[in-house]
């Protein structure tokens, strides 16, 4: 038997590696702060030094990874950091924050199949924006694009429900109870068609069902039907 390509082999994780910080580059620290904390996100750190050095930290709601800026802390150009992803459940709340905070955000869209050249924005999906929500409202194919003051670009991604093999069925969590509402709305409506599937019988075992619909959604195993 021939050997597997070694770019086809998936080999178990030996240490754990959680991905911390990502440094975007901006030119006014201060009006960066100002946007940053705007958007709700936790103030973690605000350090100086000597050498005209700065270095602010900001974490966004749920998330457990934060994002740096600062002075002297990156040489890449201002603006230049592009593609950065916030995954929500719910991408209409999601926008509706932003416009409530005064921040300028895109219309929701979504891809136009996988088409991957064209005169939008790159982003995951292809460079052709289809106005509006997914039709399908599939996981992972609706989003919306703003700008922080230097350009810097962010997307929401609408995930609710994870591919194979991305979440550890043991491992569901939520990091927000608006997030955990979500599902459970989610896990309400598709009880109600299980309800009608058996007659209409109330289903005096729902908390079960809904917390095998919740953490098979999250995991991207077969929903129970």
């Amino acid at each position: 038997m021939p050997a597997p390509d070694a770019n086809e082999t998936t080999q178990a994780p030996t240490i754990d590696m959680k991905l911390e910080v990502v440094v975007i580059p901006v030119s006014d620290v201060d009006r960066a702060k100002k946007f940053y904390a705007n958007l709700g996100w936790r103030l973690d750190a605000d350090f100086a030094g000597p050498d005209d050095y700065r270095v602010i930290q900001f974490t966004p709601p749920g998330s457990p990874s934060s994002v740096i800026f600062g002075k002297n802390v990156t040489a890449a150009e201002p603006g230049s950091a592009q593609g950065l992803y916030l995954i929500v459940s719910d991408i209409e709340a999601a926008r509706d924050d932003l416009r409530g905070r005064g921040v300028e955000v895109s219309e929701i869209f979504h891809a136009e199949g996988d088409v991957h050249t064209g005169p939008d924005e790159p982003y995951l999906f292809g460079r052709r924006r289809i106005a509006g929500l997914d039709p399908a409202r599939a996981s992972y194919r609706s989003y919306v694009s703003f700008n922080d003051p230097d350009g810097n670009g962010w997307l929401f991604q609408e995930i609710t429900t994870r591919l194979p093999g991305r979440v550890e069925a043991a491992g569901t969590t939520f990091t927000s109870s608006s997030e955990f509402a979500s599902a459970l709305r989610r896990a309400a409506a598709a009880h109600g068609e299980h309800e009608k599937r058996n007659g209409g019988q109330y289903d005096a075992n729902w908390p079960d069902w809904y917390a095998d619909y919740i953490a098979r959604e999250q995991a991207g195993q077969p929903l129970p039907a």
